[in-house]
This record gives C-alpha cells, structure tokens and sequence, in this order.
C-alpha cells in the first residue's frame, strides 16, 4: 500500500483527499518508480481545486513533476536504482501523477536526474523551472546575447519566472523583472535581478510599436503584457512565450515581426521531445546554484497539498513548492 492524493468525480461534484492505495492500482507502464519528491504546479492546482478541467480521466492522482528511485523496469534505458526525473507528457492529467508515493510511467517520458542536484532539489525546479530553461535555451539558440541589452521577465516572483531570473543572470545577462509585488525586490535582485519595474506598465493596451528596450524576454503571461513585450523588443531580439497567466489572448499586432524582425518563440513543455528536455536539465545543472533552490522554495507534506492549491489559484504563494510525499 501507498498513500497518494486521488482525485475523483461523481453526480454530487469532484473530491480530493490523502488515500491509501495498493500497488496493483497503478496504471499501464514499463517502469516503476518510489517517489521522494513532487511539487506544486499550477496545473495541479488547477486539478486539485477543480478551477478548470485539466483532468480527462477519473479517478487521477495529481501531479505532472516528480522524481525519485526506479524500482522496476522492462524498459531498455532503465533499471532498479536509476535516479530520475519526469516533467508533463499528461501526467497528472491523463495518467496517475507525482503526488504519490508510488507511480508506474512510460520509460520515454524520463531523464536521468542531473548528478548537480537530488530529488529535493529537482522538484524545486519542477516543470517551471525546467520551462524556464527551456525558454532560456531558445533565447540563447535564437541568438540573444548579454551584451545585445536587457531581458524582461515577466511573472517574476513565480516558479517560471523566479529560475529565469537565475539562469539568465548565470549565462550573464542583465535581467528587469516585472511584477505586481513591489515587497518581493529583494527577493527578485537576491535571484539575480538588476532591476525591477511594475507590472502594471505591461498590463494595459499600448502601441503596436514601442519604444525598442528588450533584447529578449522571457514571458508568463500572455495576453496584453505579452503583446506589449513584442511592442517593446529590441530589433532582431526573441520572445518566448510560455505561459497565459494574465489570458490566453493575444491583442498584437504584426509590426514587431515584420518592422523590427522580432522573433515570438513558442515553449511547450509537456510533449518537448527528450533532446530539448535533457539540454534544459543540463543547463539548469550548470548555470543553476543549488543553494538558490533554498530560496525559491519550501516545503510541505502530502496532505498540505491540498490547501496549498488553493493558495497557488489565490495568487499568495511566491517562488516554489516542494513536496515531501513520504509524509
């Protein structure tokens, strides 16, 4: 037997709670997986207080990230022992999650866990900060440098936004941070921040073309800040988009693209093919000091990770958190 938060759905609505279920419940997979950490994404949060429909089949263990030790594999890049670590592929959604003790997967959808960091560590990271590297790493492919100017962060203080911070300050960027939370910059310039600017300036409607200060930016928002991003984007610079945090509209225009040659770079996540997915894990190993980790996140229980949702969908939590599915 193991614990595992299940969610389930009848005539009378969704119900969540900390289950005890036994080994033989897991779904279809070639590899079997004791879980030591998941962590809170706000799809599971989505998931867990039933905001919106993410979950296709009913009954779900939630939680698209986790990581942990191979117990069991048929599986020809696995065996018992293999430290791993699994993002998206609809986890959580689709198929029984992280929030467990115990999960069964498909071997294609893993990576080996990066010797720079433990379990612990990883989910600190989490889908969001692996995002976040991957928006990091088509900047950087796209041909963004540090010395081209500045790099806008949208969403700052959150998962997304918070190991961005980090990262683009590693490979030597000069990082502007947006937010709505003023009291957060010296948490934001202790990730790597030089300068913070509120939110509010991106979140209205503005002119198809703006004065040019971006090189690059990372977003999390979509919708109007988005769009005013693209306004603002040095010539030649790149957008990566990867999150409708503020909507998943788009009110732009084409100038940016075909007046200043503004690259918009989409980032998806959750079917990202293994090669990106093991380049994002590599440059999240070295660009990403594992004691900032401490910072961004925090850790709860299995049992905390139902209130925790609610508090993600209420917008009150900042950076990361990690969750300890062994108590």
């Amino acid at each position: 037997m193991f614990s595992a938060i299940l969610i389930d759905k009848n005539d009378e609505g969704q119900t969540v709670a900390v289950t005890e279920l036994d080994e033989a419940q897991l779904p279809e997979g070639d590899v079997t997986i004791d879980v030591e950490y998941s962590t809170m994404n706000f799809k599971d949060g989505l998931a867990i207080t039933g905001s919106s429909p993410v979950v296709r089949k009913f009954p779900m263990v939630p939680g698209i990230d986790l990581a942990g030790v191979v117990t069991e594999s048929s599986h020809s890049d696995w065996q018992a022992g293999d430290r791993v670590v699994l993002n998206g592929w609809g986890v959580g959604e689709t198929h029984w999650g992280g929030l467990a003790q115990k999960a069964r997967l498909n071997g294609d959808w893993l990576v080996a866990l990066p010797e720079a960091f433990n379990s612990r560590q990883a989910m600190a990271i989490g889908t969001a900060g692996y995002t976040a590297s991957l928006c990091v790493e088509a900047l950087v492919q796209h041909g963004v440098k540090p010395e081209q100017g500045e790099v806008l962060v949208t969403g700052a203080t959150g998962g997304v936004g918070s190991v961005a911070i980090a990262l683009l300050k590693a490979a030597g960027f000069t990082v502007v941070a947006a937010t709505g939370k003023a009291f957060e910059e010296p948490y934001l310039k202790s990730l790597g921040a030089a300068a913070i600017i509120d939110r509010a300036e991106l979140a209205e409607r503005g002119k198809p073309l703006q004065k040019e200060r971006w090189a690059g930016v990372v977003d999390a928002l979509g919708s109007q800040t988005l769009a005013n991003a693209c306004a603002q984007t040095r010539y030649g610079g790149a957008v990566a988009a990867c999150g409708l945090a503020q909507g998943a509209d788009l009110p732009a225009t084409v100038m940016p693209f075909i007046l200043r040659g503004v690259a918009l770079l989409g980032i998806d996540s959750v079917m990202a093919p293994k090669a990106p997915r093991v380049a994002a894990w590599e440059r999240l190993a070295r660009n990403l000091d594992p004691a900032s980790l401490d910072v961004i996140a925090r850790e709860i229980t299995l049992a905390d990770a139902i209130g925790t949702a609610t508090e993600l969908m209420e917008g009150t939590l900042r950076g990361r958190v990690v969750i300890d599915v062994n108590r």
